[in-house]
């Protein structure tokens, strides 16, 4: 079959024998065996080894959680520098293309039309990108910077230089912890999801190719990303996609099974962790059939109230001026202090840039062909522009706000001497602070059901992406084979819990996201190289 696939200004170049019949509104794969639309190579290898990962690892879990207690801090010790160097890329890149004449393409095409309102737009980009991580570190991460920075004989080997220099200093202290704190929430992660959402979404509406992961390599790799080359890429896409949502979705089960031990007194264990998993993995099983405007789309906006009343709870009853005034603040203290944070190079802070920058840019790149293809199917008929700042900075000033509301708030708490906060497991950290506010049983109950409604919304729409991927860029497969990789997250993040915990779940997404973070550098390049061929006027 011979597709026509358009990448200069002045008409086609190339003529490719692919598999697929290709346009801007219609992907249709070639049926496999018994009816299934998948893109063989990619589905029966991506789904055979991970069938293999999860039963090796219920069978061996002790040896399991060996491996992947060795392989987090070793991946994270050497490679530190060259994750925090692909995160400071990807901001760049991002930021040239909002000042440059790029800026003014638009994805679709010049005429294309939005599909989705600015309300369900910001709705699903936020729910379905780091929901999950604002509910378990939203309190647990700021407090741990401040601790450890107001702590007596704190040193740089411990935390970031900066803040542990600040020991004895209340004030800085929090300043400091803060601003660590948003720069993992703030540029870096929604970069990294903009530039791949925005390749997809360029070469999927305006170059006529398949919503896949290797359709943004065409540009280097030519006609070769319908071979092998190709299939490597959409299966790597597969492995970060699956690793980096288990990984949440493993957070996610922890903080909800010790949010109804505090609320309801149920025992917390690996039994009870296994079932909620189940439970909600069944419910987004309904969202995944109901498909993207029925299920996905609905379940965000539903999140998107819940999270803003819970947010304007916190900021009523906790410290109102100091949240607002915080706000600022914090944003100051995070340009102030970003250049010594992102530095690649030359740090003496291996608990900080190892322990939480390198495993957070691994987390992120992970999740980025997830959240970068979700982002791109909802993202027609928005200029380029528009697209990177409403990806970049708008999501990025929401995550500043509920860090300032949120651990602002514990941060306070904790000085007033409610100590219990800060002495908390990371998991139960969140349900502490809210019960030293009115209304705790309430608001604690809203935040249990905001964790499940995260891990609702990341499990079906990343089932909605990798089927894409495996059915070789196709929108609408069968809804039997979004079932298949909706179960496997589950049972995934299932095998990572019983193989090692909270560290398996970390060393999973960092093992996956060191070769993809190579991937999407390359990406990069092609993303400039297709942006270039692009008219920008009529």
């Amino acid at each position: 079959m011979t597709t026509r696939i358009d990448l200069t200004p002045e008409g086609p170049v190339n003529l490719i024998e692919t598999d697929y019949t290709i346009g801007q509104d219609n992907i249709t794969p070639r049926l496999g065996p018994f009816g299934l639309d998948i893109h063989n190579p990619v589905f029966l290898i991506s789904g055979l080894t991970v069938i293999a990962f999860v039963a090796f690892t219920l069978v061996f879990p002790t040896v399991a959680g060996d491996v992947f207690g060795w392989l987090r801090p070793t991946l994270t010790s050497t490679f530190d520098w060259f994750f925090l160097s692909a995160g400071n890329i990807f901001v760049l890149l991002c930021l040239v293309l909002i000042i440059s004449p790029l800026g003014k393409v638009r994805l679709g095409g010049m005429d294309a039309k939005p599909d989705y309102s600015y309300s369900g737009w910001f709705a699903m980009l936020f729910a379905a990108g780091m929901g999950i991580g604002l509910m378990f570190f939203g309190v647990s991460e700021p407090i741990s910077h401040f601790s450890s920075s107001v702590a007596e004989g704190a040193g740089a080997s411990e935390s970031w230089a900066p803040l542990a220099g600040a020991a004895g200093d209340v004030a800085e202290a929090q300043r400091l912890g803060m601003a660590a704190t948003i720069f993992h929430w703030g540029l870096h992660p929604w970069a990294i999801y903009a530039v791949v959402g925005l390749a997809l979404a360029l070469f999927a509406f305006n170059k006529g190719l398949p919503l896949s992961v290797r359709s943004i390599f065409y540009p280097i790799f030519g006609e070769r990303v319908w071979g092998w080359t190709g299939h490597v890429i959409d299966t790597l896409a597969v492995f970060a996609t699956l690793f980096g949502l288990a990984t949440s979705l493993g957070i996610g089960a922890k903080q909800a099974s010790a949010g109804l031990e505090f609320l309801f007194g149920l025992p917390t264990s690996d039994l009870s962790q296994v079932v909620l998993i189940l439970g909600i993995t069944a419910m987004a099983l309904t969202s995944v059939i109901a498909g993207m405007d029925a299920g996905v789309k609905r379940l965000s906006e539903i999140n998107m109230i819940l999270a803003a009343v819970l947010l304007g709870f916190v900021i009523l009853v906790g410290p109102t001026m100091a949240i607002l005034s915080g706000f600022f603040a914090n944003l100051v203290a995070y340009g102030e202090y970003l250049p010594a944070l992102s530095n690649p190079f030359g740090r003496d802070d291996a608990n900080f840039s190892q322990g939480w920058t390198s495993f957070y840019w691994a987390w992120w790149i992970s999740w980025s062909p997830f959240v970068g293809m979700f982002i791109a199917r909802i993202s027609r008929g928005r200029t380029v522009r528009e697209f990177i700042i409403c990806v970049l900075l708008i999501p990025s000033l929401v995550s500043v706000l509920w860090m300032t509301a949120f651990g602002g708030t514990a941060i306070s708490l904790v000085k007033d001497g409610i100590q219990a906060i800060a002495d908390a497991p990371l998991e139960l950290k969140l349900f502490n602070m809210l019960e030293a506010l009115p209304l705790a049983q309430i608001t604690s109950f809203v935040g249990i059901m905001l964790v499940i409604v995260f891990f609702v919304t990341s499990s079906d729409s990343g089932s909605l992406v990798v089927d894409t991927i495996t059915a070789g860029g196709k929108v609408e497969a069968p809804v039997a084979q979004r079932v298949f990789w909706a179960l496997f997250e589950g049972l995934v993040a299932i095998a990572l819990l019983l193989g090692g915990g909270l560290g398996a779940l970390q060393a999973a997404s960092v093992s996956t996201g060191l070769p993809f973070a190579v991937v999407l550098l390359l990406g990069s390049f092609a993303l400039v190289k297709g942006l270039m061929s692009e008219p920008r006027t009529r």
